[in-house]
C-alpha cells in the first residue's frame, strides 16, 4: 500500500526561491577594502537567504576612487599600476579572487557588472574629424565637419600586451564630449570612412533621437576590432572569476546585436545557464518589452516602472496599494523582471534619484520578496546603510534580513491575493509538499490593518505569529482554514506557524555593521 512518504518521495523538490543582492552603493568608502568586506560577510549573506551577488564594476577606472563606470581598462581587475595605483576602488585582483573563493565555498554566486559602452581617461589625444550634434536630438547636426583633438588614445602602458594586445584609437569610437583643441564641451559625432557614426535605432534606443552616445569616449561596435576585443574579454573574465552571470550597464546606448552575440559567445564558451540582466533604465513598459522581444533569448531587465510606482505611492500615506503593480515589467513579463526597491542610480543624491520614504521600504521589500513573480534584488545601501556626505542607516529598521529569510523559508506555493481595499492589502502563499508551512502577508499604508485570509484547512488549529516581530498578536487558524491577520499602522507583518522549522533563525543577531567587521 502506498504511504504518504512514498507519495512525497515521488514528487519533485520545489525549486528554492533565489534572491540576488547588489553588493555596493555609490558612496562606499574608496578605501580599496570592499572585496575584503564582502568576503567577510559572504557566509552571513548566504545564511540570510542571499544566493547571488551583483558585484560592482571591478575593471580599472579613471582613478582608484571611481566606481568603475568611468572605465579605463577591461583587462585590469586591480593588477597593474595604472591610473593612480594598482588597486581599483574595491581592492586588488588578489582580494577579488579571495572573495570569489569564499563565495564558492559558501554557495554564493557572483554576477559581474560589465561596462561595455564607453571608456574614460585616455592615455593620449588624437586628431579626428567630427560634427557637433544637438544634445536633445543627436540626429540633428549643429555644425559642419571639422577637426577636433579628442582623448581617444588608449595604450594601457601599465599592462602592456598582457591578456590583450588591442590598443584603441579615434576610429574605434563613434563619439566624444570634449575637444581639447578649443576646450569646448559638446557632443561630437566622429565621422570618416572608418566610422559609421551613430549606431542605428533600434539597435540603440531612440531617446534623444539616437541614444548611442552616453558619456566619455563612446565605443563603435560596428568596428570589427572593438567587437573582437570585447568578445575576447568576455571569455577572459569567465576564466578569471567563477561567475554565474553578468549585469550589463547602459544597454540602451550600444548595439543590441553585439550584445546578443556576446551572450551567445559566453554560452558557447562556458555552457548555457548564465544569468544575464541589462540596465535599460526607462519608465516605459512598451519600450522595455519591445527590447526583450528583439533580444530573442533569455534575458532580464530591471523593473524601473515598479521603482517609480514605489516612489509615487510612498509619497502619500493612503495611496491606492492595489495599483502598485500597474504597468510594471513584473506584471507584463514576470519571468524577465528583476524587481528592486532602490539601486546606486536611484539612491539619494544621484542623477536618477527616486525617493522612497523610509516607512514604505519594508512594504516595498515584502512586495518583491514574498510574492511568486520576479527575481528580487536587495540593495546593499538598504541592508548596510549609505555612507558619504549624507549618510543613511540600514532601512526597514534593520528587519530587511528577516524579510529575505522569510522568502527563503516560507514563501512557496500557490498565491492568493487579497487586494480588496485601497490602503490594506494582503496575500497568502499556501506552501508546497516540501515547503509546507506557507506564509500570510498583510500591509497597510494608513492605520492598523486587518485581513481575514484563507491559509488552508490543513493548518486548522495552528497558531501563527509575525516573524518580523512587529505585531504581537497570535492568530489561531480556524477549522475553515481562515485567520484574521493584522499589521500595524503604515507597516507590514508576515505570519507563519509559530512552530515552523527555521523560526529560531529569526532570533539570531543580524550583523549590519559591515564597516566595523
Amino acid at each position: 500500500m502506498e504511504t504518504a512518504n512514498d507519495t512525497a518521495a515521488a514528487q519533485k523538490p520545489t525549486p528554492v526561491n533565489n534572491t540576488m543582492m547588489q553588493a555596493f552603493e555609490w558612496y562606499v568608502p574608496a578605501d580599496q577594502k570592499h572585496w575584503l568586506r564582502l568576503e567577510k560577510q559572504a557566509a552571513q549573506l548566504k545564511h540570510w537567504g542571499i544566493d547571488n551577488m551583483w558585484l560592482p564594476p571591478g575593471c580599472k577606472g579613471s582613478s582608484n576612487e571611481g566606481n568603475g563606470y568611468d572605465i579605463y581598462d577591461l583587462y585590469d581587475l586591480g593588477e597593474f599600476n595604472q591610473k593612480g595605483g594598482v588597486s581599483t576602488k574595491w581592492g586588488t585582483k588578489d582580494d577579488l579572487l579571495k572573495l570569489s573563493r569564499k563565495a564558492k565555498e559558501v554557495g554564493l554566486g557572483l554576477y559581474w557588472d560589465a561596462v561595455l559602452n564607453h571608456k574614460f581617461a585616455a592615455d593620449h589625444r588624437e586628431k579626428c574629424q567630427a560634427i557637433e550634434v544637438d544634445p536633445e536630438n543627436r540626429n540633428k547636426e549643429v555644425s559642419g565637419q571639422y577637426e577636433i583633438d579628442a582623448w581617444v588614445g588608449f595604450d594601457f602602458p601599465g599592462r602592456g600586451d598582457k591578456y590583450s594586445k588591442q590598443k584603441y584609437h579615434w576610429y574605434h569610437f563613434s563619439g566624444v564630449d570634449y575637444n581639447a583643441a578649443n576646450g569646448k564641451t559638446a557632443i561630437y559625432k566622429i565621422v570618416s570612412d572608418k566610422s559609421d557614426g551613430w549606431a542605428q535605432t533600434p539597435d540603440v534606443d531612440g531617446e534623444k533621437g539616437n541614444y548611442d552616445f552616453l558619456m566619455g569616449s563612446d565605443l563603435d561596435y560596428s568596428h570589427p576590432e572593438v567587437q573582437s576585443d570585447v568578445l575576447a574579454w568576455g571569455r577572459w573574465i569567465g576564466d578569471q572569476i567563477p561567475l554565474k552571470g553578468i549585469r550589463f550597464d547602459a544597454i540602451k546606448h550600444y548595439s543590441e546585436s553585439f550584445l546578443r552575440n556576446f551572450m551567445q559567445e559566453m554560452d558557447k564558451t562556458f555552457g548555457s545557464g548564465w544569468f544575464f540582466v541589462g540596465e535599460f533604465w526607462k519608465d516605459s513598459l512598451s519600450d522595455m518589452t519591445a527590447y526583450l522581444d528583439r533580444m530573442g533569448q533569455k534575458f532580464s531587465l530591471f523593473d524601473a516602472p515598479l521603482v517609480y510606482n514605489f516612489s509615487e505611492i510612498s509619497k502619500s500615506k493612503g495611496a491606492d496599494l492595489r495599483k502598485v503593480f500597474d504597468d510594471t515589467l513584473v506584471q507584463k513579463a514576470p519571468i524577465c523582471a528583476v524587481t528592486l526597491v532602490m539601486n546606486h542610480d536611484t539612491q539619494p543624491y544621484q542623477a536618477l534619484e527616486a525617493p522612497i520614504e523610509d516607512w514604505f521600504k519594508p512594504l516595498a521589500y515584502a512586495l518583491i520578496l514574498a510574492r511568486d513573480t520576479g527575481y528580487p534584488c536587495v540593495w546593499y545601501g538598504d541592508l548596510y546603510g549609505i555612507k558619504g556626505e549624507h549618510p543613511f542607516p540600514p532601512s526597514c529598521s534593520g528587519a530587511l534580513p528577516k524579510i529575505v529569510l522569510a522568502r527563503k523559508l516560507y514563501c512557496y506555493g500557490l498565491q492568493k491575493d487579497y487586494f480588496d481595499y485601497a490602503t490594506c492589502i494582503g496575500w497568502v502563499r499556501y506552501g508546497t509538499w516540501d515547503y509546507r508551512y506557507g506564509c500570510a502577508t498583510v500591509m497597510s499604508n494608513a492605520g492598523p490593518g486587518s485581513k481575514r485570509m484563507h491559509v488552508g484547512e490543513m493548518h486548522a488549529g495552528e497558531t501563527w505569529t509575525d516573524v518580523l516581530g512587529w505585531h504581537q498578536d497570535r492568530v489561531v487558524i480556524g477549522q475553515d482554514g481562515y485567520g484574521e491577520f493584522k499589521c500595524g499602522q503604515t507597516s507590514v507583518s508576515m505570519w507563519v506557524n509559530e512552530k515552523a522549522d527555521g523560526r529560531n533563525r529569526f532570533s539570531e543577531k543580524f550583523d549590519s555593521d559591515i564597516y566595523g567587521a
